[in-house]
């Protein structure tokens, strides 16, 4: 099973991104993890009834796996936080299964050979905490070949589980303000990023509202992508 998460990134990403778009089509489970998502679908009249933060997700299929024994690969971040991510996981889930586990930031070249590593551990769960369009990439590349029953991109999840970097406190996760505290926190790292994409989400949201667009359809890449049905 796939699961997929969509913010305000994303939906202006993959309108210029078909492997991007073709890969959230594809996810058997696609969540509102993105405030705007839930508030966009509101306007538009096709209200989502809440946000599901992916991390959120994340921690429950840890749990899940814990309580029954299920192994878990870790693909994503760098080798010290990778290294972190897994100790704090041994303390907060005694036991878990770690299958197998490789940082973030190989050469395309490489991903073959992480795949194969991936498929040989026989995980049954595995999760990806790159960015996009790279684990996208990776998914629409090698997803059906890994053998792995439940795939799930978690982002920046690892740097947070980590104890790297720190969550919006629950007030602010309920309010829809998570991402203004992540601004806080790399303000000139991230302030041009979301004023783009933020201004960007709000113009299609506006056409949207005004025109509604057709409903993508997966387009043809290669073989990388299995077809699609009933979505």
């Amino acid at each position: 099973m796939l699961l997929g998460v969509l913010n305000a990134a994303k939906v202006v990403k993959m309108r210029k991104d078909p492997l991007l778009r073709n890969s959230l089509i594809e996810c058997d489970v696609l969540l509102a993890d993105g405030q705007s998502i839930v508030w966009a679908s509101r306007i538009l009249r096709r209200p989502l009834p809440e946000r599901v933060a992916g991390i959120d997700i994340f921690e429950r299929l840890l749990q899940l796996a814990h309580n029954t024994g299920r192994s878990v690969y870790l693909l994503g971040a760098r080798p010290e936080v990778l290294r972190q991510l897994e100790q704090q996981l041994r303390e907060r889930f005694p036991g878990l299964r770690i299958a197998g586990s490789h940082h973030g930031y190989f050469d395309s070249s490489d991903s073959e050979r992480v795949a194969a590593d991936i498929r040989k551990s026989g995980a049954d769960m595995l999760f990806l905490g790159m960015t996009s369009p790279k684990k996208e990439i990776f998914l629409g590349t090698f997803g059906a070949s890994l053998e792995v029953p439940v795939l799930h991109g978690v982002g920046g999840s690892f740097d947070i589980m980590a104890g790297i970097t720190a969550r919006a406190p629950v007030a602010w996760q309920q309010s829809g303000m998570e991402w203004a505290f992540r601004l806080l926190q790399e303000p000139r790292r991230l302030w041009w990023r979301y004023l783009a994409t933020n201004s960007a989400f709000i113009a299609l949201t506006v056409r949207e509202l005004i025109h509604p667009a057709q409903a993508f359809k997966p387009a043809r890449t290669g073989g990388a992508f299995r077809a699609i049905h009933n979505h």
